[in-house]
């Protein structure tokens, strides 16, 4: 199967080539202006498709082009869709006419609803014609319908994409958010059309699938894509549909929104002169973690009428995450060489791919995905399962069992503690009352509800300390938060190899959010010891080294009065 991808060395495309490279049943035809720039990618492509460099004018006699490259399918990965001009849909119009598929990823949100303007004559000639083949909007469909169960209504709908400060975003993905910066976007909100400004209304959220590391929680600013057009239709009892975006460091973000600012109030016409500014300070403005996400959330109500609120969550790691928005191109594609081919007809491509069909590209990339359900998260819940969601079940059941018992509840087991040897080590090891040093020693840990949380009391031999346990919110939102006096930590619950995890994410002193390297560090495990709740807890800095390690066993034991403040 021959595969024309249009600015197939470009940014989408060229991740799109990436994707396929191993698909020994392609040949991928890179086409861009630059026939150099074409020989130079297929020669760093690699893989076992074949790889085939062409010079390529979309602005040229498309009819004449086409029918030299001869493919079976054309995707349009150039953009900035919002600015092809006069006549938007040339290349689609000229695919249809020769009977050759049509995929592209366009983000502009009248290309992509304007595409059906040609289902009747895609239909006749028997082409399939995909608009919108991307993150946005048929993931966040795709997602949806997972969400929605049977005889569910969907009332609300929002989502964001949450890219890496390392991702290498496009310019020509910049000139199109940049062109409509400030200005009105058209919306469904509280049950009716409504407009918005883009990059200037927000909101926050934390991406978090359930038992992996969460990105710390972000602001989300409205984008217009094609989703706030077409998902309205195929959810025609949403009373409301948001997307956004939601650029890191949080200090460039803040900066666009406040040049949109400047679009709102008229005070510049447009900050699309300004594009190619914004891409070279994304380009050096990069600090924080090199990760990024998605999330996709809903509420409505189900067939009893009972009020629901799930979130599906995704995050990708490293350069991992700037593949997603070529992926539903690529498992279209792999669904066509496995003899599925999309039904003719010009339409967006949110019908045409499910959540599963983006497994085999998951799988392939460090990327982890979930779902939230709301009804399994309220306060009535155990902490640990609230805040570890569906990853409740890959915790082991001995750790379980010591998490899910409410009210108060002992424990008791023996240990081995070691200490620093450094004075600061000694200090603060005294400070918090931590165990002293010893080769086997009995453990009794008290657990008892406190506020909105727990108290956990550790006594080693004689000695005790404490901490509060609770679950977090704003920062410290879907973290456990530990609390030592005023200091507070908020970690990340992560199911591994058959333990529990505790990843340190942030941390305050006294209420006052301090930087993440400065934070203690360890590490911190619960698991199944012989049948008994095993632990094993490293407390260190890079001060001071090591302050504490104490590991050993539990299991329930009777409760009795405990005397000690």
């Amino acid at each position: 199967m021959k595969i024309l991808i249009l600015g197939g060395y470009g940014t989408f495309g060229g991740r799109l080539a990436e994707l396929l490279r191993e698909e020994t049943r392609l040949t991928l035809l890179i086409a861009g202006r630059s026939l150099a720039s074409a020989e130079k990618f297929c020669a760093a492509l690699g893989g076992k498709a074949v790889a085939t460099p062409l010079a390529f004018d979309r602005d040229g006699d498309l009819d004449a082009e086409l029918r030299a490259a001869a493919p079976d399918l054309v995707v349009d990965a150039s953009g900035p869709f919002q600015a092809y001009g006069g006549d938007p849909y040339r290349v689609a119009k000229a695919c249809i006419a020769l009977g050759i598929d049509y995929l592209d990823l366009a983000d502009g949100a009248d290309f992509v609803a304007g595409i059906g303007a040609f289902d009747a004559e895609a239909r006749a000639r028997g082409v399939s014609v995909l608009s919108g083949v991307s993150s946005f909007p048929v993931l966040t469909a795709a997602v949806v319908r997972r969400l929605a169960r049977p005889g569910d209504t969907v009332e609300t709908i929002a989502a964001g994409i949450a890219p890496s400060p390392y991702a290498g975003v496009g310019l020509n993905v910049i000139r199109a958010i940049a062109g409509y910066a400030g200005k009105r976007v058209p919306l469904l909100r509280e049950g009716r059309p409504a407009f918005a400004h883009a990059l200037i209304d927000s909101m926050r959220f934390t991406i978090a699938p359930p038992g992996y590391t969460p990105l710390h929680p972000r602001r989300f600013s409205l984008v217009d894509v094609p989703d706030l057009r077409v998902l309205p239709a195929l959810w025609p009892g949403a009373k409301s549909v948001w997307m956004g975006t939601g650029p890191v460091p949080a200090v460039l973000h803040r900066g666009l929104s406040l040049l949109a600012w400047l679009v709102r109030l008229k005070l510049l016409p447009s900050l699309l002169p300004l594009a190619p500014l914004f891409h070279a300070a994304m380009k050096r403005l990069r600090w924080g973690e090199h990760r990024g996400g998605m999330f996709v959330a809903v509420t409505g109500r189900d067939a009893a009428g009972r009020s629901f609120a799930r979130s599906w969550h995704m995050v990708a790691e490293g350069n991992d995450g700037p593949f997603i928005p070529s992926m539903a191109c690529a498992a279209i594609i792999r669904r066509v060489l496995d003899g599925k081919r999309p039904a003719p007809g010009a339409r967006p491509g949110t019908g045409d791919l499910e959540l599963d069909d983006y497994a085999r590209e998951f799988a392939a990339r460090r990327i982890a995905a979930g779902i939230r359900d709301a009804a399994c998260e309220t306060e009535a819940a155990p902490l640990f399962r609230r805040v570890l969601g569906d990853a409740w079940q890959h915790v082991p059941e001995t750790v379980r069992a010591l998490h899910a018992e409410r009210g108060r509840h002992w424990w008791e087991g023996r240990g081995t503690v070691e200490r620093g040897n450094g004075l600061l080590a000694r200090l603060c090891a005294a400070v918090m009352r931590f165990p002293r040093a010893a080769a086997s020693v009995p453990v009794r840990v008290e657990i008892a509800p406190r506020g909105r949380g727990v108290q956990w009391r550790r006594t080693f031999g004689t000695r005790s300390f404490a901490s509060e346990l609770s679950a977090g919110t704003g920062h410290f939102e879907r973290l456990v938060v530990e609390r030592f006096g005023p200091l507070a930590f908020g970690i990340a619950l992560v199911p591994e190899d058959g333990t529990l995890r505790y990843v340190v994410r942030r941390w305050s002193a006294f209420g006052i959010p301090m930087p993440s390297r400065w934070a203690p560090g360890g590490a911190t495990r619960e698991f199944d010891d012989g049948g008994r709740f095993g632990f094993d807890v490293e407390i260190s800095h890079s001060l001071t080294g090591l302050i504490v390690r104490y590991k050993g066993w539990l299991v329930r034991a009777a409760p009795r009065e405990e005397t000690q403040p």
